[in-house]
């Protein structure tokens, strides 16, 4: 067992074995002679071996010392680098950070976020996650992500998450091209009674659901949401099929392109979607809070 081998008695031994003279070892140590004598046959003592063979003035490898010698630079290499690795994760320089975000409500921002925080942080890594709201607080909880692109939610979602304001989006309708209210530029909200509403899940989207319920509190017979879906993609894709129309945000057509129209909703026009940063409510670590600073630098370049 070479509990006792300390580094400092594999940097002693090195240090002998490069200059091949104690004396001059213990000058470029910063240590007496004595003192470094003491430590080489200690360090001999310990592993049972002789390392170095003694002449008048100077000192020679032995075959076992030749052999650990080599091992102790590999060693104390290693050493060196993972000292120096720690260091770059600490101050920000290397890592990974975990991202959740939601296409829909982040196209315009994410890009140019990930191109700023790249520039200025090449060694660390993001990892995105394309998740639900729900996914993404539950994510920043349980330390699964470090931060989250996410539509502001209910206070109970968000407790113990730091919420920090971005954008808003106006919501609007999203239709297929064939739909007679296709032809409208907007779209008054009466007009949705008579539509087959479709939507997200309600599990893995609660605050859509509670947007679209506040939406429709004045109304006698507010519409119920007749299919649910769990992504974007599949929600355009329904929609695109003609089996209804769905409640979405200003911005959602750069998802859907020309296959649907998207139509401001008027008469009332509802509060905007409020679209955010969420984090967990304690110290960032200097990577996270690098990329926070490069959305926020990205969000302030877009028109509002």
């Amino acid at each position: 067992m070479l509990a006792s081998v300390e580094l400092r008695h594999l940097r002693y031994f090195v240090a002998v074995a490069e200059t091949e003279n104690v004396s001059l070892a213990a000058l470029r140590l910063h240590i007496s002679q004595p003192a470094l004598s003491r430590q080489v046959r200690d360090l001999e003592d310990e592993i049972g071996v002789t390392l170095f063979d003694h002449g008048a003035k100077t000192v020679r490898l032995t075959e076992a010392g030749r052999v650990f010698h080599h091992e102790a630079q590999a060693a104390l290499l290693r050493v060196d680098d993972a000292v120096q690795t720690a260091k770059a994760f600490g101050d920000g320089k290397r890592g990974e950070i975990q991202v959740g975000y939601a296409p829909s409500l982040t196209l315009d921002i994410l890009p140019g976020a990930l191109r700023l925080f790249q520039e200025s942080n090449p060694g660390v890594r993001v990892q995105l996650h394309d998740l639900s709201t729900g996914e993404m607080t539950r994510g920043l909880r349980e330390g699964e992500l470090h931060v989250a692109l996410v539509i502001h939610t209910s206070s109970k979602e968000l407790e113990g998450i730091v919420f920090e304001d971005l954008r808003e989006y106006p919501v609007c309708v999203a239709v297929n091209p064939k739909n007679p209210l296709a032809r409208l530029q907007k779209i008054g909200l009466g007009r949705l009674l008579d539509e087959r509403l479709l939507g997200y899940t309600t599990a893995d989207y609660p605050e859509y659901h509670a947007k679209i319920a506040a939406l429709f509190a004045g109304s006698n017979r507010p519409p119920k949401i007749a299919e649910e879906y769990d992504s974007a993609a599949s929600l355009i894709a329904s929609i695109e099929a003609g089996r209804g129309v769905a409640i979405v945000h200003r911005g959602f057509e750069r998802l859907t392109g020309p296959r649907l129209k998207v139509r401001a909703l008027i008469n009332p026009a509802p509060p905007p979607w409020l679209v955010g940063l969420a984090h967990r409510n304690e110290s960032l670590s200097p990577a996270v809070a690098a990329f926070l600073a490069a959305v926020k630098r990205a969000n302030a370049t877009l028109p509002k």
